[in-house]
C-alpha cells in the first residue's frame, strides 16, 4: 500500500533529465510593472507559485539593518482577509507547503500545491502584496520569533558566526559588511511606522517577480495572474547607489571568538566580482577543483594524506554587487592554523601557474553539467532559477545558457582567474577561535 502513496514532495521531483534539456517559459509585464513568467510542465499535477522581490539584507536605513529578514516572517502574520495565524493552515488543508527565505539581495516567497489549486496559490501571494496586516502584534511576535532563530543558528551554534565574521572583515562599505539577520538592537529600537515605510518603499509588483510552474494551462493561468496582481498599485521606483569597496591590495588578519567551539578554524576570504560576471563562473569551477568531494585536492592533501586536516573547504559565497570566496579548514590536533594555510596556499599556487590535468577538467565539467540536470529537475527548482535569473542576473534564459558558459570555461581562464583574486595579499585571514572566559 505504502508503495502506491506519492506525497506532493515527491510529485515535485518529476523528468529528472538524462542530457540537458531547454526550460521553456512565457513572459510577460502587468501594467504595474510585476513581471510574470510561467513555465508549463504537465508532467505531474503540482503547481508552485513564487514571488521574489528585489530586497534583501543589503537595503536598510542606518541603524536599521534586518528588516528584509524580519518582513520575512512578518508577512506570513495575515491579511485583511487571512486570519492571523491561518495562514499555514490554508495551505496545509489543501494539501499544499510553503517556504521563504531571504539573503543579502532578495526575499522569496512560495506555495506548492496540487494543481487544481493554482488560483489559491496566486490569491494568497496576491494577498500578502496588496492587503498585508502589519501591527504592533504581529511585529511583537515576530521579533521573538527572529531573536530565537538568531540564538539558535547564529549565537549558539558551533561555527555559526563564520559569515557574519567574513562580511564584517571583508566588506568596509558596501552593506554586505553586515549580518542578513540584522542586529537585535535595531529591531527593538524599530517603531512600527518604520516598519510599514519599509514595506511600502520595497514590497511593490515593479520591484518583484512572480513565477508560477507546474501543471497550469498558460493563457488561463496569464489571466488569473492579471486578475489577481493587476489591481495593485506600482509602487516607486527603488533606487540604490551602494559605496564601492576599494581593492584590498595587503593582507587583512582578524580574529573572531566564538564561544561554542573547541577546534580553532583558519579562514582565508577573498572579494571576487558578483555572480552575473564570467570570472565568477570560473571561481565556482575552482571551488569545486580544490574541495568538491573526497577525491578534490585539498581534501586528498590535508585529510586523507597529511592527515593534518578535519575538514576543508574552498566555498565561492555568490553574491549580486561582490560575491566572496572562502578556503575553510579545521586541524587535526595540535596542528598550527598558520601550517594548514601554507599548505591550502601550496595548491593555490599550483592552480595559479599550471594547467589542471584534462582528466580533471573533464570530471569538473561532468559535475557541473550533472548539478545543472539536477537544478533543473523539479518546477520547483525551475521557478526559483527563472526568478533569479531575471531579477538578480538579468536575463530569464540564463536557466537555459549557464551551462554553456561554464562548459565554455577552459584551462587557461582556471589558472588565469586564480591568479587574478586568490593571492595572499587580496585576502582576509581570519582566525576563527575557541572563546575563553577571560574574552
Amino acid at each position: 500500500m505504502k508503495k502506491c502513496l506519492f506525497t506532493l514532495a515527491s510529485l515535485m521531483f518529476v523528468g529528472l533529465m538524462a542530457n540537458a534539456q531547454k526550460v521553456e517559459f512565457e513572459e510577460f509585464d502587468l501594467d504595474n510593472g510585476m513581471h510574470v513568467i510561467l513555465h508549463q510542465d504537465n508532467t505531474s499535477p503540482v503547481v508552485i507559485t513564487s514571488v521574489m522581490y528585489d530586497v534583501g539584507g543589503k537595503d536598510f536605513e542606518p541603524n536599521r539593518t534586518g528588516f528584509a529578514h524580519f518582513f520575512e516572517h512578518l508577512l506570513f502574520e495575515g491579511t485583511e482577509n487571512i486570519k492571523r495565524g491561518d495562514w499555514f493552515t490554508i495551505v496545509s488543508s489543501n494539501g499544499g507547503s510553503n517556504n521563504a527565505s531571504t539573503s543579502l539581495d532578495r526575499t522569496y516567497y512560495y506555495e506548492i500545491f496540487p494543481s487544481n489549486n493554482l488560483e489559491l496559490g496566486l490569491w494568497m501571494e496576491s494577498e500578502r502584496l496588496m492587503h498585508p496586516v502589519i501591527n504592533q502584534i504581529g511585529v511583537d511576535t515576530q521579533n521573538e520569533v527572529v531573536k530565537e532563530e538568531k540564538r539558535t543558528s547564529y549565537d549558539n551554534r558551533p561555527y555559526g558566526g563564520i559569515l557574519g565574521a567574513i562580511g564584517e572583515n571583508l566588506f568596509t562599505n558596501h552593506p554586505y559588511h553586515y549580518k542578513n539577520i540584522g542586529e537585535m538592537e535595531d529591531l527593538d529600537a524599530a517603531t512600527l511606522d518604520e516598519f510599514k515605510a519599509y514595506f511600502k518603499k520595497y514590497y511593490v509588483p515593479n520591484n518583484a517577480v512572480l513565477v508560477v510552474a507546474g501543471d497550469i494551462d498558460i493563457a488561463k493561468t496569464k489571466k488569473m495572474a492579471k486578475d489577481y496582481f493587476g489591481p495593485i498599485p506600482r509602487g516607486a521606483e527603488v533606487v540604490r547607489n551602494f559605496p564601492k569597496e576599494q581593492p584590498i591590495t595587503e593582507t587583512i588578519k582578524a580574529k573572531f571568538y566564538d564561544p561554542n567551539i573547541q577546534v580553532p578554524a583558519i579562514i582565508a576570504a577573498y572579494r571576487t566580482p558578483g555572480f552575473k560576471e564570467r570570472d565568477s563562473y570560473v571561481l565556482d569551477m575552482i571551488s569545486s577543483y580544490l574541495s568538491g568531494g573526497k577525491s578534490s585536492v585539498l581534501y586528498k592533501k590535508l585529510v586523507d594524506e597529511k592527515k593534518m586536516a578535519l575538514a576543508v573547504q574552498a566555498v565561492k559565497i555568490g553574491q549580486m554587487d561582490y560575491s566572496a570566496f572562502a578556503l575553510f579548514a579545521l586541524p587535526l590536533g595540535d596542528i598550527p592554523l598558520n601550517d594548514l594555510l601554507k599548505e591550502i596556499d601550496e595548491e593555490v599556487l599550483k592552480l595559479q601557474t599550471n594547467l589542471i590535468s584534462e582528466r580533471d577538467y573533464e570530471k569538473l565539467q561532468n559535475q557541473f553539467e550533472s548539478q545543472y540536470v539536477n537544478s533543473n529537475s523539479s518546477v520547483a527548482g525551475i521557478a526559483g532559477t527563472l526568478a533569479t535569473d531575471y531579477l538578480l542576473k538579468d536575463d530569464v534564459n540564463l536557466i537555459n545558457k549557464e551551462i554553456d558558459i561554464y562548459q565554455s570555461i577552459t584551462r587557461e581562464e582556471i589558472r588565469d582567474v586564480a591568479k587574478k583574486y586568490l593571492s595572499p595579499n587580496q585576502r582576509v585571514e581570519l582566525e576563527y577561535l575557541p572563546k575563553k572566559d577571560e574574552q
